[in-house]
């Protein structure tokens, strides 16, 4: 399956949220419940006519976002090493944003079920897949953990994205072990998201050091 294809599937995701939207538009009601606390209780409400919309635009306009960036990243043949994943990754967000989609018009519908421990699910796949891709990112200027001094060392970037894959991945799972937890279940996405970031900023940071010290001058200066 080529690039072209790839982001087909994508689009198909796309389209099968608009034709959702124009589905469901006559059983629902003017105002649609669209945001929910950590307890799983509606506390947000959008009309309907901008509920609809909002998911198959945005989802239009990410697809043709993402398109773009390979062609006008000044590594783009960096990006053209890892191109399927990025591609699969457009096709697994594509998706994801579908689901979360489809299971805002069910319950508006009037289908009974947890939306936040739906929505957590949901993200803890995304998670695993973004840890797939950063282990197999290479330097660039849109993809990745980009820090300056992942960006400024090849040798940073490796590591790092490979440290960075490793916790997106236990981040996902830990995740899904939270669903058990009712609605504590967010925190277990929460923190662990948030140590991911600052221990591969922290890292990013040492290891660039470390480097230099081991070179006696500020490595691979790089893009």
């Amino acid at each position: 399956m080529n690039t072209v294809q790839r982001f087909s599937v994508a689009a198909v995701f796309v389209v099968a949220s608009g034709v959702a939207s124009v589905v469901a538009a006559p059983s629902l009601p003017a105002q649609l419940v669209t945001h929910w606390n950590a307890a799983g209780d509606p506390d947000g409400r959008m009309s309907k006519t901008l509920a609809l919309a909002l998911v198959p635009a945005l989802s239009a306009a990410l697809l043709v976002l993402f398109a773009l960036l390979p062609r006008i990243d000044p590594l783009r043949e960096n990006v053209a090493a890892f191109r399927p994943y990025y591609d699969w990754f457009v096709v697994v967000f594509s998706a994801y944003l579908f689901v979360i989609h489809a299971g805002i018009l069910a319950f508006n519908l009037g289908y009974e079920f947890d939306f936040t421990l739906f929505i957590l699910a949901a993200v803890a796949g995304l998670f695993y897949y973004i840890g797939i891709l950063l282990g197999h990112t290479e330097r660039n200027w849109f993809v990745g953990i980009r820090t300056p001094w992942t960006l400024s060392n090849e040798e940073v970037w490796k590591r790092t994205h490979e440290l960075g894959g490793r916790l997106f991945k236990l981040t996902a799972i830990v995740s899904l072990v939270g669903l058990l937890f009712g609605e504590y279940a967010i925190y277990f996405l929460l923190v662990p998201a948030l140590a991911t970031a600052v221990i591969t900023i922290v890292y990013s940071y040492y290891l660039y050091r470390k480097l230099v010290e081991r070179d006696g001058s500020s490595p691979d200066p790089g893009i």
